[in-house]
């Protein structure tokens, strides 16, 4: 196993995300889903010069990218859009690409339980024949009933990998799983040989090791199950605008260019534009909890 990081959390240069990981001993990132955003001649340069790896990418399912819209051509669209996200890192010499199938924030179903079952799973065969050409493993990750009603438990996303097909895994992320798991543990061990990623946030959602997961339990189980990719930094963190906050530089003053769809996708997470020293501090803090671990 090795650390990785996501750089959706944050909007700052690629360059100052790859700073940082080589200073906290981070191994490679999941870059962000924005292929227009990172050309790949020029993201592939820097990634060389800072000796950091792509292991994949997530989906960033905002605005209308949705598998399992009842609109043909919305869905058309985001399969394009997945496709592209798969070409994104092949061209990236990456491994992974993570798929929420469903638009992050919406919690109103589109049709009947199975027209959408039908329509993700038609979806994804396509991206899937796509990923397997190209080398690319596809993951498909679970988020807690908050952020979506498609997909919100480890059997569910195991269920859907195998009707896309033999090589088609999940991604368990710990934050949604302290929240829809009766056993978290146990639903990491049900996914055995289809766990092509892992993402890592305590249970309050900030850097691990601030909350209340045992790490070194999770660590241990990953072992178990022959788990060897990226735990992935993906915290997001709440802003406290109370006189109480622990984080008085917590929040950017800045200005940041960052795209409204993008600004949107981070508050809907219940974050704001954070700050490089708070940020700085908190990946400081998730290495510190699992390079240990990892290293053990």
């Amino acid at each position: 196993m090795h650390l990785s990081t996501h750089n959706w959390m944050r909007a700052e240069p690629l360059e100052t995300t790859l700073k940082r990981n080589r200073q906290f001993h981070i191994e490679s990132i999941e870059i962000s889903g924005e292929p227009a955003q990172y050309p790949a001649a020029q993201t592939r340069r820097l990634l060389e010069e800072s000796g950091i790896r792509c292991w994949g990418a997530v989906t960033l399912q905002l605005g209308d990218r949705n598998l399992a819209a009842k609109d043909p051509g919305q869905r058309a669209r985001s399969v394009a859009y997945v496709k592209s996200v798969v070409e994104m890192v092949a061209a990236l010499g990456g491994q992974i690409v993570t798929v929420v199938p469903a638009t992050v924030g919406k919690v109103v179903p589109d049709g009947r339980p199975e027209e959408e079952w039908r329509w993700v799973v038609e979806a994804l065969k396509e991206v899937y024949e796509l990923s397997e050409r190209l080398s690319v493993q596809i993951a498909l990750e679970p988020l807690n009933r908050f952020e979506t009603y498609f997909l919100n438990r480890a059997d569910q996303a195991l269920a859907l990998a195998r009707e896309v097909g033999p090589h088609c895994g999940v991604c368990l992320d710990a934050f949604h799983l302290n929240i829809e798991e009766a056993d978290m543990l146990a639903a990491i061990r049900a996914a055995r040989g289809r766990l092509f990623d892992f993402h890592v946030a305590d249970n309050n959602r900030l850097a691990a090791g601030m909350g209340a997961l045992d790490w070194p339990r999770i660590v241990c189980t990953l072992r178990e199950v022959g788990y060897d990719g990226a735990l992935t930094n993906e915290f997001v963190a709440s802003v406290d605008r109370t006189p109480v906050s622990p984080y008085p530089d917590q929040i950017e003053r800045n200005p940041v260019e960052i795209s409204p769809e993008q600004r949107k996708f981070i508050e809907d997470h219940g974050s704001s534009l954070l700050s490089e020293a708070f940020y700085t501090r908190l990946v400081a803090k998730t290495a510190e909890t699992l390079l240990p671990l990892i290293r053990n």
